[in-house]
């Protein structure tokens, strides 16, 4: 299996995982609401998880807790 390695900045860490855990949020949305498409889109789930869970991680350990705060509500 082949691989890539990613350098990313704090913000470009940011953008991934936003798009990811909203792709996580629409997957799990849909698994749980159609059943005609659990089996196509419950493994591309498996997949995005397998890749959200440890990319987090890493990248709150890398930049603190405020990495996967994605609210754009003014302070």
């Amino acid at each position: 299996m082949s691989s890539i390695q990613l350098d990313l900045t704090a913000s470009e860490a940011k953008i991934i995982l936003e798009a990811l855990t909203e792709m996580e949020a629409k997957m799990t949305a849909i698994c749980e609401t159609s059943a005609d498409e659990v089996a196509d889109v419950g493994n591309d789930l498996i997949e995005v998880r397998l890749l959200l869970n440890p990319l987090k991680k890493q990248a709150i350990t890398q930049f603190g807790e405020n990495i996967i705060n994605f609210s754009r509500e003014l302070l």
